[in-house]
């Protein structure tokens, strides 16, 4: 099949009543956050919510979350649904940490995306060639990845120095860096609290202090999977397998094919998140080391509608809220109280201005409720801050459910030669 038969395909269109999101609309959007990000933190004293470290330990812990999405992603856009990231997450944990602390970091990060590799190449055999469930075939297999590698950690592990059956020995670290000069100029800046301007110089000194060389190889994942997803033929082949195979294998694509490299590089890259926790988040395999973060980045792939873009949005919130449980979580939150609150008084004026008047007066008593809460008390417990991400997670998910759109044979069942 030539690229340009496939490119005649309808362009996706916005599902009815639903409206595309532009970027100069969501810049601005992100911008208004921001500043009232500021002003909240100007009102609260909580410079914490937008420092230097804050946004550095945010891009560490989102890293792991946005690769499960990407692989989610990956392996969607070819219609084969994969639960099973939790599953590849922790094979790169495992595998990562068993190859780094023998043969170096660096061997480690490979033998990561290998492990998750062949967690997916697993799910291909099973969804794809023995079209079992793929919701079944995910939850059994992030089953099987939590009782193999806790079987193979008691053999790998156990009697090496520093190691245990739940943990590996150290690994050597790959290393940190920051940009010269301006990393210290911005963190000056950070330093400095002044409106807009220190939070500006503390998110973007966030993306460039004590960045490990792992972090800037995730991050170009996010542009590169757009690139070959929405540029390439092969991209074009493969998202038509997520459309329509049957359309798609009457043109000639060979759908098998498509599915299984798909498949194989989410689990790659869910792979590589792992390997990034055991190698540079942690220097070390711990059992339950993943934490749910492969069903978080499932959760960042639907925030951000199958799309890289708005996929690395939800996995930066993610790790935003993740890392308030590390860096002054209780006085942090207390002032997110009030940022919400505030965000839901505008929600609630916006749904007024769309007639939409119930959901208003919801959303109002729910931002009362938020108030209350916030002048009520000075800080959040430590329960609340450690449950953040994932009430997020579901918040997110809850709101944003209505404005989705999936690809079309997500999921299905195929069998070769429907489309001949």
């Amino acid at each position: 099949m030539s690229s340009a038969t496939v490119a005649k395909a309808p362009a996706e269109q916005p599902a009815p009543g639903r409206r595309r999101v532009s970027l100069p609309v969501l810049l601005l959007i992100i911008a208004g956050v921001l500043v009232l990000t500021s002003v909240v933190r100007m009102i609260t004293g909580a410079d914490g919510i937008t420092s230097t470290g804050q946004m550095s330990t945010a891009l560490k812990l989102a890293v792991p979350i946005g690769l499960a999405g990407l692989g989610g992603l990956w392996a969607e856009r070819a219609g084969v649904v994969n639960i099973g990231l939790e599953g590849m997450l922790i094979l790169g944990t495992w595998f990562g940490a068993w190859a780094g602390f023998q043969w170096g970091p660096w061997v480690g990060v490979l033998f990561g995306i290998v492990g998750g590799a062949l967690g997916g190449l697993l799910h291909a055999i099973v969804t794809i060639t023995f079209n079992v469930n793929h919701i079944v075939s995910g939850v059994a297999l992030n089953i099987l990845a939590l009782g193999a590698t806790r079987y193979l950690a008691t053999f790998a592990f156990e009697g090496e120095e520093g190691g245990t059956s739940k943990q590996s020995p150290p690994v050597e670290s790959l290393g940190n860096f920051s940009v010269p000069g301006l990393s210290d100029w911005l963190q000056d800046l950070n330093d400095k609290h002044w409106f807009l301007v220190s939070d500006l110089a503390g998110l973007i000194g966030g993306l460039i202090t004590d960045l490990s060389p792992l972090t800037v190889v995730a991050v170009a994942m996010v542009p590169l999977s757009w690139w070959i997803l929405w540029r390439t033929s092969f991209g074009l082949r493969l998202r038509s397998c997520g459309e329509n195979p049957i359309a798609a294998e009457s043109l000639g694509v060979n759908v098998y094919k498509y599915k299984y490299l798909a498949v194989v590089i989410s689990g790659g890259l869910a792979g590589l998140g792992g390997a990034f926790l055991s190698l540079v988040a942690s220097n070390i395999y711990l059992e339950g080391q993943t934490g749910g973060r492969g069903y978080i980045g499932l959760a960042a792939m639907i925030f951000g509608n199958w799309m890289p873009g708005g996929l690395a949005l939800g996995a930066g919130l993610f790790g935003y809220t993740d890392s308030l449980k590390l860096r002054g979580g209780g006085t942090n939150v207390h002032a997110l109280l009030l940022l919400i609150a505030i965000l839901l008084v505008i929600g609630a004026v916006y749904l007024v201005w769309r007639k939409k008047y119930v959901p208003a007066v919801i959303t109002a008593a729910v931002s009362a409720l938020m108030f209350l809460w916030y002048g009520l008390t000075d800080e959040v417990p430590n329960q609340v801050v450690t449950a953040t991400p994932y009430v997020v997670t579901l918040l997110v998910l809850s709101l944003s459910a209505q404005r989705l759109r999936m690809p079309k044979a997500d999921g299905m069942p195929y069998r070769k030669g429907q489309g001949k």
